[in-house]
């Protein structure tokens, strides 16, 4: 049996936040309900690279139930309401203040169903003057100050997936988990409030603290402002190699066993990490003439026999058959898709992925819920 396997989840979810959410949900076992708008989550017409499906909507949506309510009409909303009064957990990314207006304020829903544990998605939150603002994965990327630390010195830059919407869905299932665990204690449901923009100042807390004392980051692409070396340098058959070299001891192994100059270490421009950020190019000019001069197969030998970390700059061509990479296939309305497996191992268990659906694939009426 699955953790969550009882659960019922009704999400008016759309994009990506409130759907990575409600799929890991689904993947433990929950019984999710997906509100679609007649014409379908928007997501669904993202791109066709999956079949001739949207990825993010095969990736996002995988085990859940897709129901078509019409809102905008009293018989949606009244077909909402049954499926709410039967859920454990309503999730909802819809714009601020939509649910409201549609008569599913969070006041009346803790009234009407104290067990219910509602999880609210918005951009900046209820209050605060950016309130009502739209709020995209790429918009909280530039308003919170990530895309100011990202790239190199030649300007900002956007994280290349959409780092602001999946952090959101992973802090919002953390909290829903959080708040079934206390609902098993006391038997009272929860109002969770999330917000992307709250999410990812959070996770800028480091860069902040480090700005505010005066040391504001800089963008340095594959490098690291305080270590050295610590960047990529190419093989002469051209494939890039990041190196980390964090401590006095992997300096001198790499001089010593991948470099071949042992005696490095006691130049004085080199002698410590200070020295070797202060002399910053010409650190880094040494180790790249040196790996330029050895093919990658006998590089990469060198590096992992003196035991230094390192890592290839890959590409998509190269993770798709990347010896680490774990895979599920689930079943699409288009046939089998296969991508990345959820990073959880539960060992001993064999976690079986549910079918995407198509667009109001399901209507029958859920199981009772509330178990939990």
């Amino acid at each position: 049996m699955l953790p969550l396997e009882g659960l019922i989840v009704v999400s008016v979810e759309q994009a990506v936040a409130a759907p990575f959410c409600s799929s890991r949900l689904a993947d433990a076992g929950a019984h999710v309900i997906k509100i679609e708008r007649p014409e379908g989550d928007f997501a669904r017409g993202y791109d066709a690279a999956a079949k001739g499906q949207s990825s993010y909507f095969v990736w996002l949506n995988r085990g859940k139930n897709s129901q078509v309510v019409d809102l905008a009409t009293k018989e949606g909303r009244a077909e909402l309401e049954k499926l709410i009064a039967s859920a454990d957990v309503l999730l909802q990314n819809l714009k601020p203040g939509s649910m409201d207006k549609l008569g599913f304020s969070l006041e009346r829903l803790r009234k009407d169903y104290p067990a219910l544990i509602c999880c609210t998605i918005s951009g900046y939150g209820d209050t605060g003057p950016y309130a009502e603002r739209k709020a995209y994965d790429l918009l909280i990327q530039a308003e919170s100050g990530l895309a100011s630390i990202t790239g190199g010195p030649e300007g900002p830059s956007r994280v290349g997936i959409s780092v602001v919407d999946i952090a959101t869905g992973a802090t919002a299932h953390a909290s829903i988990l959080e708040a079934l665990i206390a609902r098993g204690r006391t038997g009272k449901g929860a109002d969770i409030r999330i917000s992307m923009f709250d999410v990812m100042a959070d996770w800028m807390a480091v860069p902040l603290i480090n700005s505010e004392a005066g040391n504001p980051p800089k963008r340095m692409a594959l490098a690291h402002p305080s270590i050295a070396p610590y960047g990529v340098f190419n093989s002469k058959d051209g494939k890039g190699i990041l190196v980390s070299i964090q401590s006095e001891r992997e300096w001198k192994k790499l001089c010593a066993e991948v470099l071949g100059q042992p005696d490095l270490p006691n130049d004085p421009r080199f002698a410590n990490m200070v020295e070797r950020v202060k002399n910053r190019a010409l650190t880094d000019k040494t180790v790249a003439d040196s790996f330029a001069s050895m093919d990658r197969v006998d590089l990469l030998k060198r590096l992992d026999e003196a035991d230094i970390a390192f890592a290839e700059v890959n590409t998509m061509a190269d993770l798709a058959v990347h010896p680490h990479l774990r895979r599920i296939e689930v079943d699409t309305p288009k046939g089998k898709v296969s991508y990345a497996a959820p990073a959880a191992i539960f060992v001993g268990e064999n976690r079986h992925y549910g079918p995407v659906p198509a667009i109001g694939e399901h209507a029958e009426p859920p199981l009772a819920g509330k178990k939990a």
